[in-house]
């Protein structure tokens, strides 16, 4: 039987790629970004994902930020690389060029303009799935796609070669331990089950969930690791312990959603002076000041 790739258990962490404002990807700051993740250890890393700002940069942009990637990251761990795009055949093209650049393994979301049906959504994964060797999560985020899988094309999905992982949103109502019962009886055993939304993924990996693919651990991958591993090793008090420095930061992220935070957050510690891409403006002087204390309490 196939064994879950590496890359999608554990803590997956996903930095931004500072551009300038024409779009050009600062290799630099995104290689000093990685780096701290590289010595703390995670289990992957995810480019270009939604904080990654993957759908505001050229496939020139998206290609130079992989080689850079895989230049700094130099295969000490699994690099995932989000290919989503409007169109199948440029979503082919990505994963061929990651997958040329060094990439371990792809994330796709089914991002589209006219709202898909489900056999669209299932047609597009199949081209991209089929497009190169590399294990390849599905996207499942609404917010952002206005596309939701139902458990039934997520199984059906998992039916595809290199189709082996789902990044899940939140579920309602917080019932990660139903929602994972659900999904593992409807896709393979191998088949790997992860979490985004990085205030509740604890609570996810305590109910047995394979991965946490965070965003705050491609700014603080440290104290990242910690509260995944309590959360794996089944220590709810310890997990609820750790969690508690996060809170400041995690109502930050609920209030002015979290891409806009790490970006202030990075100009604050001096890794980057970008900003977020236009339309996206950053934040005021007073959130700012919150994000300063919040991040104060995460030691790493």
């Amino acid at each position: 039987m196939p064994t879950t790739p590496p890359a999608f258990t554990g803590l997956s962490a996903f930095p931004l790629t500072p551009a300038d404002e024409a779009g050009r990807v600062d290799t630099d700051a995104l290689q000093r970004l990685l780096s701290r993740v590289v010595e703390a250890k995670t289990n992957s890393i995810g480019l270009l994902g939604s904080t990654g700002t993957y759908m505001y940069l050229s496939r020139e942009e998206r290609r130079r930020a992989v080689e850079a990637a895989v230049e700094c990251v130099g295969g000490k761990l699994p690099l995932i690389v989000g290919v989503g795009t409007l169109r199948t055949d440029d979503a082919v093209a990505l994963a061929r060029d990651a997958a040329a650049a060094g990439a371990h393994a792809l994330l796709l979301a089914p991002v589209s303009y006219t709202p898909l049906t489900e056999e669209e959504a299932f047609r597009h994964f199949e081209a991209v799935a089929a497009a190169t060797d590399l294990p390849l999560s599905i996207y499942n985020n609404p917010s952002t796609t206005h596309f939701s899988f139902s458990e039934a094309l997520i199984g059906r999905l998992a039916g595809l070669a290199n189709v082996s992982a789902v990044k899940m949103p939140l579920p309602k109502g917080g019932d990660f331990s139903g929602e994972i019962a659900r999904l593992r009886a409807a896709t393979p055993a191998n088949f790997a089950i992860g979490y985004s939304g990085d205030w509740e993924c604890p609570h996810a990996l305590l109910a047995g969930a394979d991965c946490w693919y965070s965003v705050v651990a491609g700014l603080f991958p440290k104290p990242a690791l910690a509260l995944t591993r309590a959360a794996i090793s089944g220590n709810a008090e310890e997990t609820a312990r750790l969690d508690t420095s996060f809170h400041p930061l995690w109502q930050l992220f609920k209030t002015h959603g979290s891409l806009r935070v790490v970006y202030a957050a990075a100009n604050l510690m001096g890794i980057t002076k970008a900003q977020p891409p236009r339309p996206v403006l950053p934040l005021g002087s007073e959130a700012v000041r919150d994000i300063e204390a919040a991040i104060s309490l995460l030691k790493d």
